[in-house]
């Protein structure tokens, strides 16, 4: 019989009489028929689903880096000498070696030269319009007494806060259980291979589903970064431990999506799921009665789902996607919500308020910022509206057989936009949507859309959040002088979503009467172009329109004083101190190797790109961090000169030595010399445990502070130095 000797080792003996035949056409799943009677098994029936590989993208821009475009004339923050004016790198002559140092401008036209070694210290100013940028003046009280009414402020806040929320931190929870054999064969039907980060955040999602508290997540993930997918498996734990779980989002084109994937998604697994949207009208009173009966597992809809009359069996799981884009009284229903069930909030750009609460540390985040491989960045044109752009934008995406977004603000412009269309780009289908049609007419138009009978949608900002037609990879926004800064990034979000070349194209009227906030806005867009720039839209979007209420008039005042960076920083502490925490002092250690330490001009010559290169060192947390950091810099810029490897030794150094509370790291010759800070109390068992088992080298200075000895055998401090450091703290 043919293929039972290559089949009968995945499915077993095969029964006599039975007919088999393999075909080498791919099929992915099968299908039974009845008469004559055949069973036809496809390759993911016999095997399972393979995964599609999607590679591994280096990460891009998150919290930690969002201040990393730092550019000659930019305000910044020093921690102890306040606000400057970056001018650049200059390289100066020092006990005679050569360094790199910032130059940094301040009132009075005094300069301030920061070793490049510290410049984890200077952060990107962001608070307040430049007009209004005060420099500080270096030298006396002015900064420091500008912290301290800010900390002081912080603190009360903080306490404020800490006792708003800490009914929230108390509160009992469901505890979900651990995964089932439903939920790890659910992940493992993912058709694509997870992203670094989705892994991370369904990781730490399932660990605040599991605890006894009510869980209030933020995932935070560029456009397209698979938010949706990590949202599910959380609804599919939910789901798996008899519990329902509500999906709200803001529009209904996104509910209709959602929906749609979902089910898609769930195939093959016992869980109901609804909508509740103006689409469902007609289902409203039936849908409405089985969520109260229980017989809904996954509801998805609208603000719909907050409505009085709608009520949960027992709902256990609460997913909000795009929080900002709701009103005041539905966000305070969904405040009443999360007082017993667990949140996950989703956002790719998340509000000013939203970014507060999760630096702070009083609301948890996770945070996807690894692309998928298959993610091409938009080309994105900044550029005054005509006839000719819109007929090439579009005739050159028909020709390719590509679909076009054509965006307005206003309904009353459809009608000219159509026209337009019409006029330039004469063969083209072209369809309108709005939020003012009907539920039926709407469903035909983008139903329509979608099976590709249109060559064009002019539309209006519907699209904006969550819709996904990978044909569509040019959008021509109309007057986007006139939109926020986080809704252009959204809609340049909707294309580019295949693995082939898209454009966004930005239009404005007119020349020269473009306001100035508008302008930067544009600017912002055509700058961050790159994949995984949304956390630096948010940031973006605080310094154009300012601090505003983020935490009241108060707060906004202080965090234009003491910019962004610094506020976040005072606020930390200030929380932990609310909480009844430990606030470690933070100890500026000097690391002096007396050799060469930077980057020199043969190696990199652009100064933006030395700039990203001295913080990624400056990020530098122990020996794993330094080989990774020094791998990266060789794949981009070749084998790392002796003064960059210097620079590393340098950062590996000063990671231990201020862990340990030490403040200064000196080499002099055939030594070693390392003096502790006034505000650390050094871990005497530690010392002593390391001085014996250093002894041959190591010798201890009865001063206060601490001061140590250690003796080399070469001209460089070695691997035994560093375990001794490193043994320190």
């Amino acid at each position: 019989m043919e293929g039972r000797g290559i089949i009968a080792p995945v499915l077993g003996e095969v029964p006599d009489g039975a007919k088999l035949a393999i075909s080498r056409e791919h099929l992915s799943y099968g299908f039974e028929m009845g008469a004559p009677r055949a069973v036809v098994l496809g390759a993911n029936d016999i095997f399972g689903r393979v995964k599609k590989k999607i590679g591994k993208r280096r990460k891009t821009s998150q919290a930690e880096d969002i201040f990393s475009d730092l550019k000659p004339g930019d305000y910044v923050v020093h921690e102890v000498h306040g606000k400057g004016r970056y001018i650049g790198l200059k390289t100066m002559e020092a006990g005679g070696n050569i360094t790199e140092y910032m130059e940094l401008e301040y009132r009075g036209g005094d300069k301030l030269y920061i070793p490049t070694a510290q410049i984890d210290r200077v952060e990107k100013y962001i608070g307040s319009e430049e007009s209004d940028v005060q420099l500080s003046r270096l030298g006396g009280k002015e900064w420091e007494n500008a912290k301290a009414r800010v900390r002081e402020s912080a603190l009360k806040l903080a306490f404020d806060l800490v006792e708003l929320y800490s009914a929230r931190f108390d509160s009992k929870g469901h505890a979900f259980a651990p995964d089932t054999v439903w939920q790890r064969q659910f992940e493992e039907n993912f058709e694509y291979e997870e992203t670094e980060g989705q892994l991370q955040s369904v990781e730490e999602i399932k660990k605040d589903m599991e605890a006894p508290r009510a869980m209030d997540r933020l995932l935070l993930g560029d456009v397209g970064y698979g938010k949706t997918e990590v949202a599910m498996r959380a609804a599919m734990k939910a789901v798996m431990d008899g519990k329902q779980v509500a999906v709200l989002v803001p529009t209904t084109l996104l509910a209709r999506q959602h929906l749609q994937t979902f089910r898609e998604r769930f195939t093959g697994f016992p869980v109901n799921i609804e909508g509740l949207t103006r689409f469902s009208k007609a289902k409203h009173k039936s849908i409405i009665e089985d969520v109260r009966r229980g017989k809904v597992d996954i509801i998805i809809g609208t603000h719909r789902l907050l409505s009085g009359d709608v009520e949960y069996n027992d709902l256990g799981l609460l997913i909000v996607d795009e929080e900002q884009r709701f009103g005041v009284n539905h966000k305070e229903k969904i405040k009443v919500i999360k007082k017993s069930v667990d949140v996950l909030t989703l956002s790719a750009t998340p509000i000013p308020r939203t970014l507060e609460m999760s630096l702070t540390g009083i609301r948890d985040m996770s945070t996807i910022d690894t692309p998928p491989a298959m993610r091409v960045q938009p080309y994105s044109y900044v550029m005054r509206y005509s006839d000719g752009l819109l007929r090439d934008a579009i005739m050159r995406e028909i020709q390719r057989g590509g679909q076009v977004y054509f965006v307005c603000r206003q309904i009353r412009d459809m009608d000219k936009l159509m026209s337009d269309v019409a006029k330039n780009v004469p063969g083209a289908r072209v369809a309108a949507a709005h939020g003012q049609m009907g539920e039926a007419e709407m469903e035909r138009v983008v139903s329509g859309f979608i099976d590709g009978q249109y060559d064009v949608l002019v539309c209006t900002t519907i699209i904006e959040s969550g819709i996904d037609i990978p044909a569509v990879n040019t959008i021509v926004v109309y007057e986007a002088d006139k939109f926020g800064l986080s809704q252009l990034y959204q809609l340049k979000g909707r294309v580019g979503r295949a693995d082939q070349s898209s454009y966004a194209y930005f239009t404005y009227m007119g020349e020269g009467i473009v306001n100035e906030t508008a302008a930067k806005r544009l600017e912002a867009i055509r700058e961050f172009t790159q994949l995984g720039s949304g956390f630096k839209i948010a940031m973006r979007d605080l310094q154009i329109r300012g601090a505003g209420n983020l935490m009241g008039a108060e707060q906004s005042g202080h965090m234009a004083t003491v910019g962004y960076s610094m506020y976040v920083k005072l606020m930390n502490e200030a929380v932990k101190i609310a909480r009844g925490k430990a606030v470690k002092p933070e100890i500026e250690t000097a690391v002096e190797l007396n050799v060469p330490a930077f980057i020199p001009n043969t190696y990199i010559a652009n100064q933006t790109d030395k700039m990203d290169i001295y913080r990624l060192i400056s990020r530098i947390k122990g020996l794993a961090d330094a080989k990774a950091a020094s791998a990266e810099i060789a794949d981009r810029y070749g084998k790392l000169p002796r003064e960059v490897n210097n620079l590393v030794l340098a950062a590996v150094i000063k990671h231990y030595a201020s862990a340990a509370g030490i403040a200064s790291v000196i080499k002099k010759p055939g030594r070693v010399e390392l003096k502790y800070s006034e505000k650390a109390q050094p871990n005497v068992n530690k010392v002593l445990k390391m001085a014996e088992r250093f002894s041959d080298r190591v010798i201890l200075k009865n001063k206060t502070p601490m001061e140590i000895v250690y003796q080399l055998d070469s001209d460089m401090p070695t691997k035994g130095f560093l375990e001794f450091v490193a043994g320190l703290k």
